[in-house]
């Protein structure tokens, strides 16, 4: 039904910035809520940041606060994440993922698809 494709991950010194971006398909994009993820080694995959489908409600996690921004440009079906001030703990597979809910929830079972992921990596 909806397929998402993340890119745009690598390898960034810590300080330094990167946008992974991810392309919808297959569905209405215009009424999809979109999230980022992330999962690092070991842990849980955790909420980011998310968007409504107007772009006019953010929400995001303590640790993408005045660091991270989220994005959507629904012509082209998609959804970015603009990462600034990265840190080693921002190391992780970052995930796209797609709700019908209205709202901007940080909860991973209230998202309906999901993207492969894409790495990034913080070098101290």
């Amino acid at each position: 039904q909806v397929q998402l494709v993340e890119s745009g991950g690598g390898t960034v010194q810590a300080g330094g910035s990167l946008r992974v971006s991810c392309v919808a398909s297959g569905g209405n994009f215009n009424r999809l809520t979109m999230g980022w993820f992330r999962q690092a080694p070991g842990k849980e995959r955790e909420f980011v940041s998310a968007v409504t489908w107007s772009g006019g409600s953010t929400y995001d996690a303590d640790s993408a606060k005045g660091r991270f921004t989220i994005s959507r440009d629904n012509a082209k079906n998609t959804v970015y994440l603009q990462m600034n001030s990265l840190k080693p703990e921002d190391t992780a597979v970052y995930y796209c993922a797609a709700s019908y809910f209205a709202l901007a929830l940080p909860d991973r079972v209230r998202y309906h698809y999901w993207g492969q992921g894409t790495q990034v990596t913080v070098s101290s």
